[in-house]
């Protein structure tokens, strides 16, 4: 995919430039990266055979302690994703964490960052019956993580314009689904066939670049995003 053509500071590159001094703005970048991509982890906890209590105590104790400590030593430049960072800590914290209720009530008294235990088991009982490991499953539910986040701005970019039908009538086409002829659309929403199609290709490329941008915060460098898009649409295969 074409790169746009300037890159703002990312998230991830900003919590990676902290190193040992952290930074109000770092913390709040990786605020909000855990609070977008907290559901890869429970599914990764579940599938390694936690209970559903197990699975939200220990990704809500990881990142209670992760945002509380507010220590981003340990974020490595070298690896230069966040999502491999992030299962690297998960995994060391769940192997060093004791989950019982008294040490480690979800929250632990923080309000920053809290899961809907309910809502994460109930997405995880939807989960595909395959045979993923868990390793893998977290590699697929952080790229559908990443589109379905891609989706809702751009889904919230046409409701903002008044065109949330239009989104609606053509979104199945961001993901190659077969729809209504172009001129059967055209005659539900008042368009010319020409119109739709030039709507089609829009919305196309609106989304590519909203996907880019996603797919941007969580690593280091602008030219590491092709490859990275590249490596987390192979796991949809």
């Amino acid at each position: 995919m074409d790169q746009p053509k300037k890159f703002a500071t990312t998230r991830w590159s900003l919590v990676l430039a902290a190193g040992k001094a952290p930074t109000a703005d770092a913390r709040a970048a990786l605020s909000t990266l855990c609070g977008l991509y907290w559901y890869p982890l429970y599914a990764f906890a579940r599938r390694s055979s936690a209970s559903p209590d197990e699975a939200a105590d220990l990704t809500q104790g990881f990142f209670a302690q992760l945002l509380e400590k507010n220590d981003l030593s340990s974020a490595d430049p070298s690896r230069g994703r966040f999502r491999t960072w992030l299962l690297a800590c998960f995994k060391h914290f769940s192997v060093n964490a004791r989950v019982h209720a008294r040490a480690q009530k979800r929250g632990g008294g923080l309000t920053e960052f809290s899961i809907d235990a309910t809502d994460a088991e109930g997405r995880y009982q939807v989960e595909p019956s395959h045979q993923l490991t868990a390793d893998k499953l977290y590699e697929r539910r952080w790229t559908l993580s990443l589109l379905e986040q891609a989706h809702e701005k751009l889904r919230a970019e046409y409701a903002a314009g008044g065109k949330l039908a239009l989104f609606d009538a053509l979104k199945g086409s961001l993901m190659g689904e077969p729809g209504a002829p172009y001129a059967e659309l055209g005659l539900q929403l008042g368009m010319s066939e020409g119109a739709i199609k030039v709507a089609v290709h829009r919305l196309r490329k609106r989304h590519q670049a909203l996907v880019l941008a996603v797919v941007a915060d969580t690593v280091e460098r602008p030219e590491d995003v092709d490859a990275e898009l590249r490596e987390l649409l192979a796991t949809l295969e």
